[in-house]
């Protein structure tokens, strides 16, 4: 992998950083909501994430924020994201310093 695909796909991880669940204080990567950032030749973006919960009543905020904050990303054309529920979510998957802001540490 490129040094150049490297330096966007980085980008893409801190622009993630900004995106909050409006409920939780801590944002989706730090979660461990997002499973995987894929981006291909042409610089289109494939994110698959899940939620906390398949009813989160802020899904299409979310899901809407991250897709608009990785599209805000240099060089990067298209964004597709996917909504996934499998592997479920649970509270291991947060960082360390996301357990540690929520009080699991």
């Amino acid at each position: 992998m490129s040094n150049e695909f490297l330096r966007t796909e980085e980008a893409i991880v801190a622009v993630l950083k900004t995106v909050y669940d409006p409920e939780i204080p801590v944002n989706v990567y730090d979660l461990g909501l997002i499973y995987n950032v894929d981006i291909d030749e042409e610089k289109n973006v494939r994110i698959d994430m899940t939620l906390t919960a398949p009813n989160c009543p802020a899904a299409d905020y979310i899901v809407e924020d991250v897709r608009m904050k990785a599209e805000s990303v240099e060089g990067v054309r298209d964004v597709e994201v996917n909504l996934v529920f499998e592997p479920e979510w649970d509270k291991d998957m947060m960082s360390e310093e996301a357990r540690l802001e929520l009080g699991f540490l």
